[in-house]
């Protein structure tokens, strides 16, 4: 099983060890999300960091739109089935999605490819930036309410707003 970890808060008022925490798992700004396996360092991690992030497990459906839409390689040059195809073992970014949402590989698989996805501010906002997810906030484990989220934080200007 693979985390989606999104981080929600900003650099303000951060002690140290959340500071490395959030660098390690390469959260260096907000609405940046990465992949995480399922393992007891990475839950200790999140653990560290709930107060700024929000987590849970990624459908491959929604691994995938992600990949294709915000995944880049070296150089910010978007990804596609024939980059991956070229720079892995797998055949398109479905199946790499397929093998990242069960755990099976990393985006490390591909080569070149960055493991940050930068994503937009989620359509209609967050509830809550300073609350737990089960509070009526955005903060903490999620579980697959994640994949709502990030439906929402790939949003595109030029999908009908302002025409």
């Amino acid at each position: 099983m693979t985390y989606a970890v999104v981080r929600i808060r900003g650099k303000t008022d951060l002690s140290d060890p959340v500071a490395d925490t959030l660098t390690m798992l390469h959260l260096t700004r907000q609405n940046h999300c990465v992949l995480v396996k399922e393992d007891a360092t990475a839950k200790g991690m999140l653990k560290l960091v709930k107060d700024h992030i929000t987590w849970g497990e990624v459908a491959p459906e929604v691994l995938a739109k992600l990949l294709l839409r915000r995944g880049r390689s070296v150089g910010d040059r978007p990804i596609d089935d024939a980059y991956v195809k070229d720079h892995s073992p797998f055949k398109s970014i479905w199946d790499l999605s397929q093998a990242i949402a069960k755990g099976d590989a990393t985006l490390r698989d591909v080569d070149g490819l960055r493991p940050v996805l930068r994503l937009h501010p989620p359509v209609k906002g967050f509830r809550a930036i300073k609350r737990g997810y089960n509070d009526g906030g955005d903060l903490g484990y999620r579980g697959t309410e994640i994949n709502e989220l990030l439906q929402r934080m790939l949003f595109e200007e030029a999908s009908g707003h302002g025409q």
